[in-house]
């Protein structure tokens, strides 16, 4: 980065300066003088949900990591909703967001890079014209120029954004009969707490939390955040894992925007969900806590336990990595002979048997492996 600070972005200044000093300042004083009902909550949290669903399931996981398909009707949505996030445009945020992905932690090159600190991360990158570049050079989306829902909110993305800040809270406020406490609530406050949140996966998702999968950039896993991001604070998984349409993969894990995309599968609105390969998330974890239990042994006092220690610890790696190999190697293969309708002969019904037998013996070096990485993490 040059020493000569580059120009202000005044607009941005006034937009995030002004809505964020009317949210804390003019919405209490309504609040206290005349009050908001359940009616304006509950228009408040559908805003939210529509603003930051369209963001995390349409911005990110659809357009900049085209991790799934969706027919025109739910683009459209997602287009409409972005515009109401007042995020940039579908191409613009796509294409900042997959340089970020490419130069992750680059102080040069990614946009939002943490290793500038956390208020420049947050938001500062956007207050003033640094990679001035990024402003015209589109040419890392070219697939998505070929969207023409894409490029019809690109060319019209101003009037749309105002259209929707100012329209529909207006709306809501004419028939709700509060249109102050409406354009204060649900525009207002909305637009503050969609942009906060957004912002955090690119502040606080790379410095608060763990790391199970990758120590090779700053993103981290976050369960509270993937409860204020609609599922997007696993982000240590997420960069990793680009092309997975879920960001938390187990069942329990909170990712209301993986939830969405499935349902719509459901409904024939999406297709071709991406997921990764189980094996390599696995081998991804597993690696992760060899490397730290291996730190941890090799920075007590060299002695031949420790030796011993670390030579137990390499062989049971070893031995949980050629396990996941075999038994996803059988699961793939018991995949394709159940499309084909073949288990059911004796040959394949013998090969079923050592399928069992070698998820039994995953499960049995699971547990050896976690009783062992227990004693030293």
């Amino acid at each position: 980065m040059t020493s000569t600070k580059p120009p202000v972005l005044w607009l941005n200044v006034a937009i995030f300066t002004v809505t964020f000093l009317i949210a804390i300042i003019a919405t209490p004083l309504h609040a206290y003088f005349v009050g908001f009902d359940a009616a304006q909550w509950l228009m408040l949290l559908f805003a939210f949900s529509f603003c930051g669903m369209s963001i995390t399931a349409g911005y990110h996981r659809l357009w900049s990591h085209k991790t799934y398909e969706a027919n025109a009707v739910v683009r459209f949505i997602f287009a409409i909703g972005g515009a109401f996030a007042l995020q940039n445009s579908i191409l613009h945020w796509s294409s900042d967001h997959r340089i970020h992905h490419r130069y992750v932690d680059n102080n040069d090159k990614d946009p939002y890079s943490a290793k500038m600190g956390f208020f420049y991360s947050h938001i500062g990158w956007m207050l003033r014209e640094y990679q001035a570049s990024r402003y015209s050079d589109y040419s890392n989306c070219r697939d998505l120029q070929k969207d023409k829902i894409v490029m019809w909110q690109h060319k019209y993305y101003v009037p749309l954004a105002i259209v929707t800040n100012f329209g529909i809270p207006f709306a809501f406020g004419l028939i709700h009969g509060d249109v102050w406490g409406a354009l204060l609530l649900v525009g207002v406050v909305r637009l503050v707490l969609s942009h906060h949140t957004t912002f955090f996966i690119n502040s606080l998702a790379h410095v608060w939390g763990s790391q199970p999968y990758t120590e090779k950039n700053s993103a981290r896993d976050n369960g509270l955040l993937a409860l204020l991001t609609f599922g997007e604070g696993y982000h240590n998984f997420h960069h990793i894992f680009e092309n997975d349409y879920r960001n938390g993969i187990r069942w329990w894990q909170f990712d209301p925007t993986k939830w969405l995309i499935k349902s719509l599968s459901w409904l024939g609105a999406t297709k071709n969900l991406r997921t990764s390969p189980e094996d390599r998330i696995e081998k991804a974890k597993a690696r992760m806590l060899h490397k730290r239990v291996q730190e941890t042994l090799m920075g007590s006092v060299e002695s031949k336990a420790t030796e011993l220690k670390l030579a137990r610890l390499d062989e049971e790696y070893e031995l949980l990595l050629k396990k996941i190999a075999d038994y996803y190697g059988a699961k793939k293969r018991l995949i394709e002979l159940k499309k084909k309708k073949l288990l059911k002969s004796y040959e394949n019904f013998e090969f079923l048997q050592q399928y069992n037998e070698m998820k039994r013996m995953l499960e049995e070096q699971r547990k050896s492996w976690q009783q062992l990485t227990a004693q030293y993490v």
